[in-house]
């Protein structure tokens, strides 16, 4: 077991960090051949082209948003299993994911190729760049299997508090897919088919590689012949804890697709200006996310050890790390704002520059109202009460649809800039209430247990 890593035991921030940190790299990385994609794009093909990668985001967040989401709710159970140290409960667990995974990989790649058309239609995307726009959600689509595999088998191992092995992974994908960029989008001319085929082709080979770990390594998560059959009670607690992640981020995701659809509607510059920002913002804010990522197994461990004392101290140390990283965010952001957008277009496009530069300052305030979110929403997740983190993304699609019909129109950019920070508001105000009463009500539940 020495590829695992129980987080029932021991100082919960070092713990914390520990697992996280990996996950943080490993986003990073991502982000970054996302910003090199959009950076050879705005300055090898052309601003039109930039726009019409961004002009899909917020309908890529919907579809990968629920595949993503519903893989890492797959994991839940795993974790808690592994805490429990029930080791053939957990492998009846991954047999039963791994068949529910292929079924939504093959439903959802068909439905969503089949719509591409109606879809962007629906976000209004502005006819210059529509065929682009198309044709590079057409090869999005296509990889669904590949990032669905990569994200149910990435969850498997990090269940089990090993979260190192999915980073190496992808620092390979990432340079084999900035390579592909270079080869596709300089030296072949293809343009934004050439993003789309170079995300797939990493894509598969991250997902591969998580398979031959588990293979080599991880034997422990590995069905054996009498645990691979489907299992009724299984899949349905599988299903009790993906399916809500999963329509979290959809949900969601449906504030973002009506304030981008707003956002379209102002014209090529601000959708320009929006891709650009968009693309360094998650780059700032992977750090949140994947805090959160790390107290889902953190939680998920120790509800399933009935450790619940723990849950508390470690949610005090993933608030004091947020804040920290916080600091650093204000630093860097605030005087070179700019300077990051001048990685997408040429220092002339001021208008484009300016705008992007404004979302990043003024999303960057409120990262600690972020940041509360993605530990509370996590943590609930983790501990099994996925239903309730579903609801915060209620309040965020709440809030964005209100900024999209209300503050776009009377500010324009300004109010899309206001879009995140409002949904993020809404959600805590859901999230801290939430996690308060569910906490007393673990304790109480919990309480011959102790630490």
């Amino acid at each position: 077991m020495g590829n695992t890593n129980d987080m029932t035991v021991g100082a919960p921030t070092r713990g914390i960090i520990r697992f996280a940190v990996p996950l943080v790299c490993g986003y990073i990385l991502q982000q970054m051949y996302l910003i090199i994609d959009a950076a050879i794009v705005g300055r090898f093909v052309s601003v039109g082209a930039l726009a019409a990668v961004g002009a899909s985001a917020s309908i890529m967040f919907l579809i990968m948003g629920f595949c993503n989401g519903a893989c890492s709710g797959f994991a839940i159970p795993v974790a808690q299993a592994f805490g429990a140290k029930d080791f053939v409960a957990m492998r009846h667990y991954v047999a039963n994911a791994v068949r529910i995974a292929a079924v939504i990989a093959v439903a959802m790649t068909a439905v969503t190729c089949a719509l591409c058309g109606p879809i962007l239609r629906m976000v209004n995307t502005p006819d210059e760049i529509f065929a682009d726009a198309y044709v590079f959600l057409v090869f999005q689509f296509a990889a669904i299997p590949f990032t669905i595999a990569y994200n149910l088998l990435a969850g498997l191992i990090r269940a089990l508090g090993n979260s190192k092995q999915p980073f190496y992974f992808l620092i390979f994908s990432s340079v084999v897919n900035i390579l592909l960029d270079f080869l596709f989008i300089i030296g072949m001319k293809l343009g934004v088919e050439g993003v789309g085929l170079a995300t797939m082709m990493s894509q598969a080979a991250s997902a591969y590689m998580c398979y031959a770990y588990i293979r080599r390594k991880l034997d422990v998560l590995i069905p054996r012949a009498d645990e691979r059959g489907y299992d009724r009670a299984k899949a349905t607690s599988l299903l009790a804890s993906g399916l809500p992640m999963g329509l979290q981020f959809s949900i969601t995701a449906i504030g973002s697709i009506m304030l981008q659809s707003a956002n379209n509607a102002l014209g090529t510059v601000y959708v320009a200006a929006f891709t650009a920002s968009m693309r360094v913002k998650y780059l700032f804010t992977c750090v949140f996310e994947n805090i959160g990522v790390a107290m889902a197994t953190y939680c998920g461990q120790n509800i399933g050890a009935r450790r619940v004392g723990r849950i508390a101290m470690g949610l005090r140390s993933a608030v004091k790390i947020t804040a920290v990283y916080f600091v650093a965010t204000l630093a860097l952001i605030l005087p070179l704002a700019e300077e990051m957008m001048m990685l997408f277009v040429d220092a002339d496009e001021t208008e484009i520059i300016s705008n992007a530069a404004m979302y990043m300052r003024i999303s960057c305030y409120f990262y600690p109202v972020l940041g509360l979110l993605t530990i509370l929403r996590y943590s609930i997740q983790g501990l099994g009460y996925s239903n309730l983190s579903m609801l915060s993304g209620v309040m965020e699609m709440v809030a964005r649809c209100g900024v999209s019909i209300w503050l776009v129109p009377a500010l324009g950019f300004l109010g899309v800039c206001y879009g995140d920070p409002v949904a993020w508001v809404a959600a805590d105000m859901f999230l801290v209430p939430c996690m308060l009463l569910l906490y007393r009500h673990l304790r109480r539940k919990l309480a011959p247990s102790g630490m």
